[in-house]
């Protein structure tokens, strides 16, 4: 299994939320995580930032934004240069998955728990 460093956008400290659970479950399967959400806060032993901050090497970035919210995150997400964007269940935004691919980017609408527990992420 290849380890991708990952960005959870979107992230909650709140254990019922699934990006909680997502930055849980990265972790165990060893994979980076860096994370952005609506306040500083951690999960795990990883620490959720507000800024857009500029991550290097991000091979995945895993929205948990509402489209509506996804917007303003358009360009930072592109100026990092991802491998691909997974759009879980709720974020699905086909305006910004078409941006995403004119640029190369690798679009999918998956959840991010079900691709680890198959060994498909």
């Amino acid at each position: 299994m290849s380890i991708k460093k990952t960005l959870v956008l979107g992230a909650s400290d709140n254990p019922s939320r699934y990006s909680y659970l997502a930055i849980h479950r990265l972790r165990s399967h060893n994979h980076p995580v860096v994370a952005i959400g609506k306040k500083d806060t951690k999960v795990a032993d990883v620490v959720v930032i507000k800024e857009q901050e500029n991550f290097k090497d991000i091979d995945t970035v895993t929205l948990y934004l509402n489209p509506k919210h996804q917007s303003e995150y358009y360009d930072y997400i592109l100026s990092l240069k991802p491998n691909r964007i997974i759009f879980n269940p709720g974020a699905e935004n086909p305006t910004f998955a078409n941006l995403a691919k004119e640029k190369g980017v690798k679009t999918l609408d998956a959840c991010t728990l079900v691709m680890l527990s198959t060994n498909q992420f």
